[in-house]
């Protein structure tokens, strides 16, 4: 079962050739622990740069690279949306902010916010490629893993705004999920202890997209009424973000 959905995960996050047969995606949405497992995937595959012997622009933007080529543009198009309805002005409603959140359209909020993310992800992965090769492995990798925890915590503890992706992964979820997620995090220590990285720097890359996700949805809950799949998508690009540069904060003061 649990394999089954971590395939599922792997076929909705990633655009890994896994396959997206109906039952995958069924024990996948059934199933919230198989998000952060699917994390080990993303950025086991997304970290291998950092392991090459290469200047550090170079595998900065090799990872960059791969984590684009392994997820694609939904979890970034998510990000654009939420922009959007960010960005609208005025003392307006959650209708009004839903409403642009499904506009095709992206405009200047959109284009920021994911102009701002990919440029702080950039920043935070020199400073990854700057440390030794396997501990930039290991953060990379708690880093992904927190993001789609993040991606986790809402999905156990958040409503759905409407039917669609939201409501598919949240009906049935409920925050006791959150403990098979928690034992599913813990072996990303061992990786990162084993990788020479401790503990505290791969601590700070879990722990900080979980508090990115929490937060955007309290302001998904207050602005637009509950989460959707743009919420989900733009809750793991900033939780990936904010996890590498604590990755790497933690890691180099402590």
């Amino acid at each position: 079962m649990v394999l089954t959905a971590v395939r599922g995960a792997l076929g909705f996050l990633t655009r890994l050739p896994v396959g997206g047969d109906a039952d995958a995606w069924e024990a996948f949405r059934r199933t919230p622990v198989s998000i952060p497992l699917a994390g080990y995937v993303v950025g086991a595959l997304a970290a291998l740069p950092f392991l090459l012997p290469l200047p550090v622009p170079s595998v900065a933007a090799l990872y960059l690279v791969t984590v684009v080529l392994l997820t694609g543009v939904t979890h970034a198009d998510g990000l654009a949306d939420l922009g959007d309805a960010a960005a609208v002005h005025g003392g307006v409603d959650a209708a009004r902010r839903r409403e642009v959140l499904k506009d095709s359209q992206t405009g200047v909020g959109g284009a920021l916010a994911v102009s701002l993310a990919l440029v702080t992800l950039g920043l935070g992965t020199l400073g990854l490629a700057g440390t030794l090769p396997r501990v930039a492995f290991a953060l990379a990798l708690a880093a992904e893993v927190g993001a789609k925890t993040g991606v986790a915590l809402l999905v156990c503890t958040r409503e759905a705004m409407h039917e669609g992706l939201g409501a598919a992964l949240t009906e049935g979820a409920t925050p006791t999920g959150l403990l098979p997620t928690v034992i599913a995090v813990l072996p990303v220590f061992a990786v990162a202890s084993a990788a020479g990285a401790g503990y505290a720097g791969p601590l700070g890359a879990v722990l900080a997209p979980l508090g990115v996700a929490w937060l955007v949805g309290v302001w998904a809950t207050g602005a637009l009424g509950g989460i959707n799949g743009d919420v989900l998508g733009a809750a793991n690009e900033l939780g990936r973000v904010v996890g590498v540069h604590a990755g790497v904060i933690v890691w180099t003061l402590w």
